[in-house]
């Protein structure tokens, strides 16, 4: 059987690229936003262009998992962890794909004139970025407390997500000038949304791997 000690350092070396692309992750949140409310076009291409390093990191933490999984041989709650460590990083590179998004639709908004100051699209962002900050953050320190917290807060983004969609839709219905726009915008929160949703995941992750069921309550 594999000492424990190699076992643990292999972990720890898998946790430490965790952590590495979830703050990759967390700033292209937040950067996209940016780049929408600023038509910050550099910031755009540039959280563009870094998805695929995102995706270089879900592929290293693949690899890494399957080496631990093949010569270590993990049992029980080793064995959980590993699977959710898997599961977490497609969550995170799926986020990924949807900053990528927000960043192409910075790109196509360069040229029109909102018709509003974004705040609420910027503090559901802020909200997104954080519940996934620590999701990550409940998972690696076994959190089950805070995993819990951040599952509920989801509804805080829920809420805040269909305030947006109603107004945007009421404008699309009453103003054909800015149609286009509120369209844009609805999907932009809608983005927002589901990366919030990924959070979620991963906070039932956590607790499959500390407690061998998918119980939030």
């Amino acid at each position: 059987m594999t000492p424990r000690p190699k076992m643990d350092q292999e972990l720890v070396a898998i946790n430490d690229k965790v952590t590495k692309m979830t703050e990759e992750v967390e700033k292209a949140i937040v950067d996209s936003i940016k780049a929408i409310k600023e038509k910050d076009m550099d910031l755009a291409r540039a959280i563009i262009d870094n998805d695929e390093i995102i995706d270089d990191m879900d592929d290293e933490i693949n690899e890494m998992c399957y080496m631990f999984l093949a010569t270590q041989q993990p049992l029980a709650s080793d064995l959980r962890y590993c699977i959710s460590i898997m599961k977490m990083v497609t969550d995170l590179e799926r986020i990924g794909d949807h900053c990528e998004d927000l960043a192409k639709y910075a790109v196509r908004m360069e040229r029109e004139e909102y018709y509003k100051e974004l705040i609420d699209l910027p503090r559901m962002a802020d909200l997104a970025a954080s519940m996934v900050k620590n999701a990550i953050r409940a998972f690696l320190d076994r959190d089950l407390k805070l995993a819990r917290k951040v599952w509920r807060a989801d509804e805080d983004v829920d809420e805040l997500f269909r305030d947006i969609y109603e107004e945007q839709i009421g404008v699309a219905a009453s103003d054909a000038k800015n149609a286009r726009l509120s369209i844009m915008f609805a999907f932009v929160a809608a983005h927002l949304e589901r990366i919030a949703d990924y959070a979620t995941n991963i906070c039932e992750e956590t607790v499959f791997s500390l407690e061998g069921a998918y119980s939030m309550e």
